[in-house]
């Protein structure tokens, strides 16, 4: 991976299951996994002179619209 590549989000490696009652789930472990990434990417920015909180919160929702995404596309094929 260089600098140019894009970058992809932690959240579209967790697995996503469709309950009985057709909602998107995340297991505990899938849960952990995405909030250590996202605490991963905060200490890398934490480390960027040239990076300030708004950049911290920019990785979050980067996340959490993958994630949000992922759930919607989850939850339209079970209908």
């Amino acid at each position: 991976m260089t600098d140019d590549d894009p970058v992809r989000p932690a959240a579209m490696r967790l697995p996503i299951v469709t309950g009985t009652d057709g909602q998107p789930y995340l297991g505990c472990d899938a849960v952990v996994a995405l909030l250590r990434a996202i605490a991963a990417s905060c200490r890398t920015l934490a480390d960027d002179p040239e990076c300030d909180l708004d950049s911290a919160a920019a990785v979050i929702d980067y996340e959490a619209d993958a994630l949000e995404c992922r759930a919607i596309d989850r939850t339209r094929r079970s209908a």
